[in-house]
């Protein structure tokens, strides 16, 4: 094993006839904000439960802080924190007994220190006493990172850390991954369908579909992929298009409907250029388009990742019917 904090080789899970993961591989390194981008059921969740020990691989290996995560769960949950998508927080206990709840279960003695600088660190320790139910969604968001690092873990997972939350509540929790991350020291990775989210936060982004890891990258590396920037022209009258063309970094120029869709490699570079070369009265609006990562998603499935989501009710129907 290398120094990753992670390692994931040619991950298959199935349930059944029902593939979830096909052969998934990627590493994440020691102290990286790494994503795992992608539509709901492309296998985000059940990558995590792998390297968390919840469950077994069909087939293929992974390790987590160096230890493997069939052979040695004990191992790795030890060394991993866990934020789910899912309500993990007791409403009737206090952030104090929610605290205590997970020291017991994770064999953490002299907890209540740790639980202090905890509280103090996320600005919850004046309503530590209260019952989680009143909290605000920000402060139970802040309380469930601080319960996954009680123990001191060396890798943490969020799975969709921020769904549901409004975007002051987002914005929020986004200075906060990085803060820890930075902090703590405290390796990361998340699960997201959010593109701006996997673009603002993470060193390296893998974009998974159907279970398949479809590009792996830096978000800049990704997005570059793509093959450039679009200028769009509103025009209100004919111009003259061939000029356009033979600009040295104009890659294609197309027109209809009253606009014009300059594809270039670096619109700030290019667009002077442009303006010079048209009789720009015409023109009536500038609009530039810069690739997402929704555009590389795009450009590798054909669609948009809010338009690939698996209905989960009929995909485990599927799963129950297969183990029958």
């Amino acid at each position: 094993m290398n120094g990753n904090a992670i390692e994931v080789l040619d991950l298959v899970k199935r349930y059944g006839n029902v593939t979830a993961l096909a052969g998934v591989t990627f590493s994440v390194s020691r102290g990286e904000i790494f994503g795992l981008l992608g539509p709901n059921g492309a296998g985000k969740t059940t990558t995590i439960k792998i390297l968390t020990g919840l469950t077994p691989p069909t087939s293929g290996r992974a390790y987590v802080a160096g230890f493997d995560v069939v052979r040695q769960p004990n191992e790795v949950k030890r060394r991993v924190g866990w934020v789910s998508s899912e309500v993990i927080l007791d409403d009737d206990l206090n952030a104090w007994e929610n605290l205590e709840l997970q020291a017991r279960l994770q064999g953490v003695r002299n907890w209540r220190e740790r639980a202090t600088e905890l509280l103090k660190y996320f600005d919850l320790l004046q309503s530590a006493g209260r019952p989680v139910g009143g909290y605000s969604t920000g402060m139970r968001k802040k309380l469930e990172i601080a319960t996954a690092l009680l123990h001191s873990p060396e890798i943490l997972f969020l799975d969709e850390p921020t769904i549901g939350l409004d975007v002051n509540a987002r914005a929020m929790l986004w200075d906060l991954i990085r803060t820890v991350n930075r902090e703590f020291g405290v390796t990361i990775l998340l699960t997201t369908h959010y593109m701006e989210e996997a673009d603002a936060l993470c060193n390296r982004v893998a974009i998974i579909n159907l279970g398949k890891i479809m590009a792996l990258g830096s978000p800049a590396e990704l997005k570059s992929s793509v093959g450039g920037e679009v200028v769009e022209l509103e025009i209100g009258r004919p111009v003259d298009l061939s000029a356009l063309k033979r600009l040295p970094d104009v890659i294609d120029v197309a027109a209809s409907d009253g606009k014009i869709r300059i594809t270039v490699r670096k619109a700030d570079e290019t667009i002077p250029a442009i303006v010079k070369s048209l009789d720009f009265s015409a023109v009536k609006s500038l609009r530039v388009e810069k690739p997402t990562l929704d555009t590389v998603f795009m450009k590798l499935t054909g669609k948009r990742i809010e338009e690939s989501h698996v209905d989960y009710r009929r995909f485990y129907a599927m799963i129950r019917r297969s183990r029958q």
